[in-house]
């Protein structure tokens, strides 16, 4: 499931975007579902900070801000890089400058209809299909985890913790179960951790502790250093 925010400072405009978006669900069998939808940008941020976000449809004006939506999209993007953008206009003037933000479309609100972001969504779909690995599903609720997001995963009894740089996730499941869903930059150094490699800012040899990008620790296990060393070619190693 994709989980999408809505983002527009007009509410009459905001509750009609998300009934267009529900329709278009349903009307598709889209596995989504709108997680948020407000008139405040920082409200906005502020859950993206912490939460699973796939998709953001954002309005670029904002009659009542100093900031536009080009200016949130910045923002968003030093929050999650990866995330989906579909911007909302009246105006075809800020057309290019919205495609620097890695802008996955751009709609006008004055042709949206069901049967428009139909065909916007049905792409959509179609490119993370096509991208499938960037994503893992955690759970039978069909959560996604963005797998650039995840630092490292945990073994803790009967759960897996998926340690990303937004927050922790726990599910019942085991490393057998995932390991051959997860890409060659996922290497096990322990029994009970899985580190994905891009994310590594450190790694002490002296103290067989890796060190992430966001500042989570874990352990380099006695039985895997070696493997780990051989796999890995990490120029950040500390004697």
């Amino acid at each position: 499931m994709l989980n999408f925010i809505i983002c527009d400072d007009e509410n009459h405009m905001l509750n009609r975007l998300s009934a267009l978006f529900e329709k278009a669900f349903i009307k598709n069998d889209f596995d989504a579902k709108i997680v948020l939808k407000t008139s405040n940008y920082k409200e906005l941020l502020s859950y993206m900070s912490t939460n699973i976000v796939n998709v953001v449809v954002l309005d670029i004006e904002f009659k009542n801000s100093n900031v536009n939506g080009l200016n949130i999209a910045e923002e968003i993007r030093k929050i999650n890089k990866d995330c989906y953008i579909i911007f909302i206009t009246s105006h075809f003037e800020y057309l290019v400058q919205a495609y620097d933000y890695k802008t996955f479309a751009y709609l006008f609100k004055t042709s949206l209809s069901v049967d428009t972001l139909s065909d916007t969504l049905s792409r959509l779909f179609d490119d993370v299909s096509s991208n499938s690995k960037r994503f893992l599903k955690i759970d039978t609720k069909g959560t996604f985890i963005d797998l650039n997001d995840i630092q490292y995963i945990e073994k803790n009894g009967m759960k897996l913790i998926y340690h990303t740089s937004h927050g922790n996730f726990e599910t019942y499941n085991s490393f057998s179960k995932i390991e051959n869903d997860l890409p060659e930059n996922f290497v096990r150094c322990h029994k009970s951790f899985i580190v994905n490699v891009i994310n590594i800012a450190n790694i002490s040899l002296l103290n067989s502790a890796i060190t992430f990008k966001n500042g989570d620790i874990c352990y380099i296990g006695p039985k895997y250093k070696n493997y780990f060393m051989e796999v890995i070619n990490y120029d950040t190693v500390s004697k």
